[in-house]
Order: C-alpha cells, then sequence, then structure tokens
C-alpha cells in the first residue's frame, strides 16, 4: 500500500476559522499587509496575480482583475488589456518557475460554470505536465498535490521578481508596470 504524506495539509486541519473571510476574497486578500499571507504574488495597475489555495496542480495561479464584476463584457478596454498582460507574464513566470510541459488557462463565467465564485472573474492558469493526471481522481475521489501552496509562492514569486519591469512592493508582492 503507498502511503500519501502531506504534513503541511495538518494547518488547514487544525485552523480555527478565524482568518475566515468576510466579503469576497478577491477584493479582500490583495489589500492585506502580508502578500506571502495571502498568497497574492504579483500587481498590476488593475489586475493582480493569485495562488489557489485549492489547487489542481502546483502553481495553479489565478489572474484577477481588481474591479469587482463577474462580466466579463463589463469590463473597461484599460482593465482587459492589462488582465490580459498580466495573463502572458503570469504564464511566463509559470513557465521559468515549474517547466510545465502544458499549461490550461480559463474563465469560469457565471453560477452554472462550475466556479466556486461566480461574482468577481478571474482567470485561471494552471501548469501541466504529462503524466500529471493519474488513477486517484479516477478510482480515489482524491487529488495529490505534490508541493505546498507556501513553496509554490516563494517559487513563483521569484520568477516575477526576476523579470524585467518590476519591483517589490511594501507587502512583499511584485509590482508588474506594463
Amino acid at each position: 500500500m503507498d502511503r500519501l504524506f502531506a504534513p503541511w495539509r495538518m494547518e488547514w486541519v487544525e485552523r480555527d476559522g478565524s482568518d475566515d473571510i468576510e466579503g469576497c476574497p478577491f477584493c479582500v486578500l490583495p489589500e492585506r499587509a502580508d502578500a506571502a499571507e495571502a498568497y497574492v504574488v504579483a500587481e498590476s495597475e488593475r489586475a493582480f496575480v493569485l495562488l489557489n489555495n485549492y489547487p489542481y496542480n502546483p502553481g495553479h495561479a489565478m489572474v484577477i482583475p481588481r474591479e469587482h464584476t463577474g462580466a466579463y463584457t463589463d469590463l473597461d478596454d484599460e482593465t482587459l488589456f492589462d488582465h490580459a498582460r498580466l495573463k502572458r507574464r503570469t504564464m511566463a513566470a509559470i513557465a521559468e518557475a515549474f517547466d510545465p510541459d502544458g499549461i490550461n488557462a480559463g474563465l469560469n463565467l457565471g453560477s452554472a460554470s462550475g466556479g466556486s465564485i461566480d461574482d468577481h472573474l478571474h482567470t485561471h492558469v494552471v501548469p501541466r505536465w504529462a503524466g500529471d493526471t493519474n488513477f486517484m481522481p479516477v478510482c480515489s475521489d482524491a487529488k495529490v498535490i505534490v508541493q505546498a501552496v507556501a513553496e509554490s509562492y516563494e517559487q513563483l514569486r521569484a520568477a516575477f521578481a526576476g523579470g524585467e519591469g518590476t519591483r517589490t512592493l511594501e507587502s512583499g508582492s511584485v509590482f508588474v508596470e506594463f
């Protein structure tokens, strides 16, 4: 019998709920003083990059416009362009940090799309490797994540920080200027 070893999950299991977020997490998290605690990796003028707390794979990030809306058609041209450029920069940082074989990127729009937060749009950017899908989700209804989110954060943040036109903010996240 194989054993799954994930001691970093104990922090999640033992949490007391005192850090539960009131309101929209995509509006609250980028305002926190400690970017690493909130998993805010990088920011631009109109969008930011947040690691997913429930990742499909290590390095699963989301690029999120600062504007609180669930409708893609509500975003003005400047926000759309900033969001698109930050997505491109996120894909480059993921490629540098994790060297995946591919990347899935996409939006879940509307309550029927499968997303858990439908009133603040966000683009998932998920690194993929040949062989990262195995029997566990099919036979055991479980996904094995092989890296702690905090470790993914450090790798991805370093990749952003090494890029051109960046500076580190007081919070610790990396600001990307276009």
